[in-house]
């Protein structure tokens, strides 16, 4: 039992190392990326808040500090640098990624009921309310005052 314990502390602490240099590694990719001028930012920015981090999914790139979303943001601004439109640069992330790395996904055949999903729902729901409102009402006409006692 003994020999066990030991033969796992030491896989433990031979695992310690990679895990620093990861995280080392990680915390020097985070250094900040450097602009040419202010429109460069602003167009960066923009784009980087359109697109999904593939890893964390609730995020957007610019948000996420996962370190997929730290190379994921260098590649947008290297493309942005080699003249890559911004439809191109999507384009290209969409065929590495999926169509969900885009916030906003392309209205396709694939995705219509994703558009316009909650409109059918909506009104799904409002025939569903008129139906019940007018299952509810009298189907007899109400009967004068003076019949009724008081």
């Amino acid at each position: 039992m003994n020999r066990i314990a030991t033969a796992a502390l030491a896989l433990l602490l031979g695992l310690v190392p990679p895990l620093a240099r990861a995280q080392a590694n990680q915390q020097a990719d985070a250094a900040p990326l450097r602009f040419h001028d202010p429109a460069e930012e602003a167009r960066f920015h923009a784009l980087t808040a359109e697109l999904r981090c593939v890893m964390c999914q609730n995020q957007s790139l610019a948000d996420s500090n996962a370190l997929i979303a730290l190379n994921l943001r260098r590649e947008v601004l290297a493309l942005m640098r080699q003249g890559k439109s911004d439809d191109e640069i999507k384009n290209f992330l969409v065929q590495r990624y999926g169509e969900f790395v885009l916030y906003r996904p392309r209205l396709e055949a694939r995705t219509w009921l994703l558009w316009l999903g909650p409109g059918l729902l909506l009104a799904g729901g409002a025939v569903a309310l008129a139906l019940a409102v007018r299952r509810r009402r009298p189907s007899t006409p109400p009967q004068d005052d003076e019949e009724q006692e008081w």
